[in-house]
């Protein structure tokens, strides 16, 4: 009984699968559908076109931890690597982590406290910080993420024309910025 059974369903599934080829053949002149990902208009020939000095950094709360341990002043260390003005930016994420943090980092929350430094409100719920960053370099594409988190770099590393800056060698590096701006290359 079990073998008719299955007989019948192949019978059934050779059937469908014909019936599939046929639709397929049908019209070869029909135009191909595709889905292609939007870009926005700023993303010219892959490169960020909103990118220019002054630089706008918006910053994570171990790049300031790790620029305090190499010893480096966040704002001249920027424009050291950059060439240009940079201002950094702290969201309201961030700061909260930092201030989650207590007694041991409060060298840090005094720096991202520096009035050098750029505040943006976040209206969102929640306070992690590295969806708020995700977020926002998404939405707009004129930041540089300031990061070492090795997760966070891999996730925007998916977002087209997002540049890195990270700390290596006692300096800061940036990857995936046009070859116009910004430092060379070691």
């Amino acid at each position: 009984m079990k073998r008719m059974i299955s007989l019948k369903d192949t019978r059934i599934k050779e059937k469908d699968r014909a019936k599939a080829k046929e639709k397929k053949k049908k019209d070869p002149s029909e135009l191909k559908e595709r889905e292609v990902p939007k870009v926005p208009s700023c993303m010219f020939f892959q490169y960020n076109t909103q990118l220019g000095p002054p630089y706008h950094i918006l910053v994570d709360t171990n790049f300031i931890n790790f620029s305090i341990k190499a010893k480096l002043d966040i704002v001249q260390s920027m424009m050291d690597c950059l060439y240009a003005k940079c201002i950094p930016y702290i969201t309201d994420c961030v700061m909260a982590e930092i201030e989650k943090l207590g007694m041991k980092y409060r060298v840090a929350l005094r720096i991202a406290k520096d009035p050098r430094f750029e505040r943006l409100p976040c209206a969102h719920k929640g306070t992690y910080a590295d969806d708020c960053l995700v977020q926002r370099v998404t939405q707009h594409k004129c930041y540089i993420l300031a990061t070492v988190d090795r997760d966070l770099k891999r996730r925007v590393r998916k977002i087209p024309g997002v540049p890195i800056m990270y700390i290596s060698n006692h300096r800061y590096n940036i990857e995936r910025m046009p070859d116009d701006y910004g430092a060379p290359r070691f």
